[in-house]
């Protein structure tokens, strides 16, 4: 425990351990702006606490603090998934105290948040993916639509991913694309050939749109690196010229990606390393999605299949049929 003679060395001491943390964060695991902003912001949240209760020194902290902290945010309306990531960034700074031998015991290590109720992804079936991509493209911004959907759900890339694509990164030749994900990892995926295609139309029409030195596979009529929202527009947009009744969006690709292979091929590490998932624990959520469909084909086509009341779902059987995560 750290011995401190005021509320002020105190602050001044938690502030030190705080911005030596968030440069551990940004130069040795390189975490993106974005994830450190999300930290920075839950552990300012927290700083905030424990002040407000009299404990200035976050060398203090036991997991009394901890759990009283989780309370309030919860009474207060935050969403158990919220409440998790704070105490996860609040963690994460504790095991780093504790690491630099600055704290003996770490405060977070017993708690935990309240369980969350695993939604599963919307989906687009195959017949829908047809549908979405069949279409053929009257104009370059057309042609440059079509190939971001194409790839997407050809190699299962996540929107930032795609986003930041610079030409250098695609071997049409090969078939294969090169992709810096999370953590700034890079891998290699296979681009199938419909995708390929799409993509040599595109890459034919883009010298006509684009800014001089934008390297940028996708770009917007300015001949500039198209923007997430942008991507997320003209996806959606898509969807309703086709006359689908879901909102297509980026991720739902992705998702339909990884159920679709997984489904054909059973290879759960193999979906887990295209989709760059560290933990196969995220993967798993395709298997349900496996399984949910496994489960409606059944329920039609077997003649003692149980029929479900009005008052039953699907969602619930895949529910009641896994253990839940605490």
């Amino acid at each position: 425990m750290a011995v401190v003679t005021s509320p002020e060395v105190g602050q001044q001491h938690t502030q030190k351990l705080f911005q030596r943390y968030l440069r551990y964060l940004k130069d040795e695991r390189r975490y993106s702006p974005a994830t450190l902003d999300s930290y920075k912001r839950d552990l300012l949240q927290f700083i905030e606490f424990i002040n407000a209760v009299n404990v200035n020194d976050c060398s203090d902290v036991d997991s009394l603090h901890v759990r009283n902290y989780a309370g309030s945010r919860r009474r207060r309306g935050v969403s158990a998934r919220s409440l998790h990531r704070s105490l996860s960034a609040i963690r994460g700074f504790y095991t780093f105290l504790q690491r630099e031998q600055l704290i003996e015991n770490n405060p977070v290590v017993d708690v935990s948040g309240p369980s969350i109720q695993k939604k599963l992804p919307n989906l687009l079936d195959v017949d829908e993916i047809n549908r979405l991509l069949n279409e053929g493209p009257q104009n370059p911004l057309k042609l440059r639509d079509y190939a971001m959907m194409e790839l997407m759900y050809s190699s299962g890339l996540r929107l930032a991913e795609m986003v930041n694509l610079n030409i250098d990164a695609i071997d049409l030749a090969q078939g294969q694309v090169q992709v810096l994900g999370k953590g700034n990892k890079t891998r290699y995926l296979p681009i199938g050939s419909n995708a390929c295609k799409a993509l040599n139309r595109w890459l034919e029409a883009r010298p006509n749109i684009v800014a001089e030195g934008e390297l940028a596979v996708f770009i917007n009529n300015r001949g500039k690196r198209l923007s997430p929202r942008a991507v997320q527009q003209r996806m959606a947009q898509v969807g309703r010229e086709q006359g689908l009744d879901k909102h297509v969006h980026p991720h739902m690709l992705r998702h339909s990606f990884a159920s679709h292979l997984l489904e054909s091929s059973g290879d759960l590490r193999a979906v887990q390393e295209m989709l760059g998932h560290a933990d196969i624990s995220t993967t798993q959520i395709y298997t349900h999605l496996d399984f949910q469909h496994l489960a409606q084909v059944y329920d039609k086509a077997h003649p003692r299949a149980k029929k479900f009341e009005k008052s039953d779902t699907q969602a619930d059987f895949i529910e009641n049929s896994f253990p839940k995560d605490d």
